[in-house]
């Protein structure tokens, strides 16, 4: 029941978190985490239980939504450690430590044709609230006309950098309620306008940090004498990279509590807004989508930290595997749950079929494909065409139903996975010998694959992609510039 021309559209509200698993809400079976709006979303829509990110980081991942295509085409390849703003433009940041990676801002999706850009041309009005993280957060770009987000991508609970107006200001609130407050603002005033409108509500929870003092007393309390059995307690695994705080013993308990804290302060922003749709009779004409923008390892296989949770950076389902709720009630089944496998590079042309929008031109090419019939109720079970990509820098992922195999450019180590028996990833199989067809059939199509949509001037196999943050636009041989941060100078991430 895709949505009629006749009439006007409906509205969207997106709302997309940072650094939290599938497997870190009620609705998806962990029983130990608070989510009973996040459940409550599930039951009014379909949640998909097999929804994958395009890249295992934030910035990749985020532009992967936003445009379509994959890390190696449109260029953003790690976490933005620079290019989010202009610094001569804010003199007073000057000397502020946490800017000191920020020179020029650069707005790496210029080049590209986002879903935003194509909900403009079709009459849309467009807000953005919360982390943008994909260059230039000043200036609002890609069809938004309502605009607060943060300077440089990520930021401290309690105090963080806003852009407000086009202005760096520092704010003494917990980020997630700014987020939201601003949120309802923007709803309020899009409502008032009567136009179909797109709203994404971006927040920074639960990425770290996630100690005490960055987290309200009410949601840290809720977890006090939790004793985490929904999370595997396991030595550190021993490619742990300093990308994220872990532990073990009381300090891996202090550490969960601070992410499922974030998770819950996040749920509950989430319940303002779902009540706000409820109260102003905005529901029934609003799809509202939950994403994350990639998975996180919280101990799960000994590692802290999402794809570059570890050096080489990891492929893990749980580093992979992100939460996908939809709904739109009298549209979408209720309380359904979806099995297919699908990708975030997939959502721009679910988008555009569903809507019945005329895209006009599309600057790159879009290697997804809509999942709209799905949201129709369709149960055609995935044939073994359905095959899931996924890219951080050197690192790549094919991934079937039964079948993962990584291959990290040029030296390995590589891996093989039956998922079938295997679930949880812990047999590599890459070296059994009876298995060297399924190697060589997988490695072949993934290579197709990336050969077909990758842009060789952004081909980030070619790039120093260390999981450390990324500074400047990539290119052919980097033009002998250094792209990506140097993982012996690192100090924090955000």
């Amino acid at each position: 029941m895709s949505v009629s021309n006749q009439g006007q559209k409906p509205n969207i509200v997106f709302i997309l978190t940072d650094d939290q698993g599938a497997w870190a809400m009620g609705c998806a079976g962990n029983k130990e985490i608070k989510t009973p709006n996040l459940d409550r979303l599930a039951q009014s829509g379909m949640r998909f239980s097999n929804f994958f990110c395009a890249s295992p980081v934030c910035s990749p991942a985020r532009a992967s939504i936003m445009t379509g295509t994959i890390p190696s085409a449109h260029g953003v390849q790690d976490w933005l450690r620079g290019g989010n703003i202009d610094i001569k433009q804010f003199p007073q940041l000057k000397g502020d430590p946490v800017f000191s990676d920020e020179h020029k801002a650069i707005p790496y999706l210029q080049d590209f044709t986002t879903y935003t850009d194509v909900l403009a041309r079709n009459g849309y009005t467009c807000a953005l609230s919360g982390k943008w993280h994909m260059g230039d957060s000043v200036h609002p770009q890609h069809g938004f006309q309502k605009w607060y987000t943060i300077a440089r991508g990520g930021c401290e609970y309690f105090h963080p950098d806003m852009v407000e107006d086009g202005q760096v200001v520092y704010r003494d609130r917990y980020i997630t309620d700014l987020i939201t407050d601003k949120a309802l603002e923007y709803l309020g005033e899009l409502r008032e306008e009567g136009n179909p409108f797109y709203l994404s509500v971006h927040y920074t929870a639960p990425h770290s940090p996630w100690d005490e003092d960055n987290h309200p007393k009410e949601y840290l309390d809720l977890y006090r004498d939790c004793p985490f059995e929904s999370v595997p307690d396991l030595p550190l695994h021993p490619w742990q990279a300093p990308t994220a705080p872990c532990g073990t013993g009381e300090k891996r308990k202090e550490l969960l509590r601070g992410y499922y804290a974030a998770v819950t302060a996040m749920d509950h922003n989430v319940g303002r807004i779902l009540d706000y749709l409820e109260e102003n009779g905005l529901t029934e004409n609003t799809i509202i989508i939950f994403n994350g923008d990639n998975g996180m390892n919280m101990g799960h296989h000994g590692i802290w930290g999402k794809g570059n949770g570890t050096f080489p950076q990891n492929m893990f389902d749980t580093s992979v595997k992100v939460p996908f709720i939809i709904s739109y009630p009298g549209h979408i089944p209720q309380g359904a749950v979806c099995d297919n496998l699908v990708s975030h590079y997939d959502i721009f042309p679910t988008l555009m079929e569903y809507l019945k929008l005329s895209p006009g031109e599309i600057r790159q090419k879009l290697p997804g494909r809509s999942f709209a019939g799905l949201l129709d109720g369709e149960t055609k079970a995935d044939d073994g065409c359905v095959v899931i990509f996924d890219e951080y820098g050197p690192v790549r992922m094919i991934r079937t139903a039964q079948w993962k195999y990584i291959h990290r450019y040029p030296y390995g180590p590589n891996e093989l996975y039956n998922l079938d028996v295997d679930p949880n990833e812990e047999h590599n199989l890459y070296f059994n010998e009876e298995l060297e067809p399924v190697v060589r059939q997988l490695k072949a199509k993934l290579e197709q694959w990336f050969y077909t949509y990758t842009d060789p001037a952004m081909d980030a196999t070619k790039e120093c992609v260390t999981g450390m943050g990324q500074l400047r636009r990539p290119g052919i041989y980097s033009q002998g510039q250094q792209v990506h941060a140097d993982s012996k100078k690192f100090t924090k991430i955000f």
